[in-house]
């Protein structure tokens, strides 16, 4: 069970928030917070701190930011406000984990209640199985995981775009995904998202290198997932470097706990530059007789310049019998083992089309299988958080 605080002098936000979870929290109002005052105690006096405080930030926005800055690393705090792109980057800088628009219906707070419930759930076991998940956001290192292939027409976006969600899954709100094919990449369209900040906005603009406003400018996914997406103007896309690019990765690795790129096919400079930060290399090919000699190409080229990364995965997809090939001559010629095999489907075309990643629909066909064996390669499963009653008032 988690324990949820309300703050706030609005009865109709306390009756959404009733009608999305039931009883399972307590209201206090807004405190009253003079200079000098310690913020946390002028909230709790000397109870307990909950796991979860929802803190109603209108009219209060100074107030909510002391308060939410000294909280965040003992709770899980989310501001309520009218407006939250006006203090998003103020509120990320407090440490405030979500923003919720004052109006929020009440499955809109059932969302972001879910998502710290979450958040709860992975930090309660990290304590109880350290080394099982990711180092809390404080001087932690990313692991870096980029998406490759030699050509296009392989399917690498799909794989790029399903190991971010399926990771994201296991991950809550730790997990962000690059499209760093600058100038033709479609991860947005992958999954349906319509962004603000596209990657030239993000790398050369004024959150390049500040590391706690950065995640104020990438765009979140229904899932949960993090994205910088591709650029919409391949104008646009040439102003961003290889070196922009490196110093995204490295900032961004210290504020997630997996970052996922999606590259261009070949090995162009954005490609070498993601490469010389990746912890896991993801290489996609399909089963055609171009694509395994291009990988075995690729994979070549990687070797005699030393950028072969620790760990390596390797992804055949489009795996039919009808092809004339089997995934023992694939290995043959790239002189390695396949890691996972995809076969062929109709509804990954589907998925794509609507923008719905398969897993994120949670199917259970081999495609979707597969792709989960990628991601148990990427990060070991670790346990479920339990649904169900999750929220119980603050004794």
């Amino acid at each position: 069970m988690i324990q949820l605080l309300l703050s706030t002098a609005d009865d109709s936000l306390e009756e959404r928030l009733h009608q999305a979870i039931g009883d399972g929290f307590t209201r206090v109002p807004p405190p009253q917070l003079a200079e000098q005052d310690d913020p946390v105690a002028s909230l709790f006096g000397r109870a307990a701190i909950p796991d979860v405080v929802v803190l109603d930030a209108t009219g209060m926005e100074d107030a909510a930011m002391r308060i939410a800055s000294d909280l965040a690393q003992r709770a899980d705090v989310l501001l309520v406000h009218p407006d939250p792109g006006l203090i998003g980057v103020a509120a990320v800088r407090a440490g405030v984990r979500d923003i919720i628009p004052v109006a929020a219906e009440p499955h809109e707070l059932r969302a972001a209640l879910d998502r710290a419930a979450d958040r709860v759930f992975a930090s309660r076991a990290a304590q109880d199985m350290p080394g099982m998940l990711p180092p809390p956001v404080s001087g932690r290192t990313g692991v870096v995981v980029t998406v490759t292939s030699p050509k296009g027409g392989v399917g690498k976006t799909t794989v790029a775009t399903n190991l971010a969600v399926g990771l994201a899954q296991r991950f809550p709100q730790q997990v962000v995904l690059i499209d760093a094919d600058v100038h033709f990449g479609d991860v947005a369209s992958a999954l349906n998202l319509q962004a603000q900040h596209s990657l030239p906005d993000i790398a050369r603009g004024p959150a390049a290198r500040d590391s706690i406003a950065v995640k104020s400018y990438v765009t979140q996914h229904v899932t949960g997932l993090f994205v910088v997406p591709g650029s919409d103007s391949p104008a646009d896309a040439d102003t961003v470097t290889g070196d922009d690019l490196a110093q995204l990765v490295s900032l961004l690795r210290g504020q997630f706990a997996y970052v996922v790129i999606d590259t261009a096919p070949g090995l162009t400079d954005h490609t070498l530059a993601a490469l010389d930060h990746t912890d896991h290399l993801v290489l996609v090919t399909s089963l055609d007789v171009p694509g395994v000699r291009g990988l075995r190409k690729e994979i070549d080229t990687l070797n005699d310049l030393k950028m072969i990364a620790g760990r390596r995965t390797i992804v055949v997809n489009f795996n039919e019998r009808s092809r004339g090939m089997t995934i023992a001559d694939v290995e043959a010629t790239i002189r390695a083992g396949v890691d996972v095999a995809l076969p062929q489907s109709n509804g990954v075309p589907l998925s794509t089309n609507q923008g719905i990643p398969l897993l994120q629909s949670g199917g259970r066909d081999p495609v979707s299988k597969g792709l989960l064996s990628l991601v148990d390669a990427v990060a070991p499963q670790t346990q479920a958080s339990h649904r169900g009653r999750l929220f119980r008032r603050n004794p």
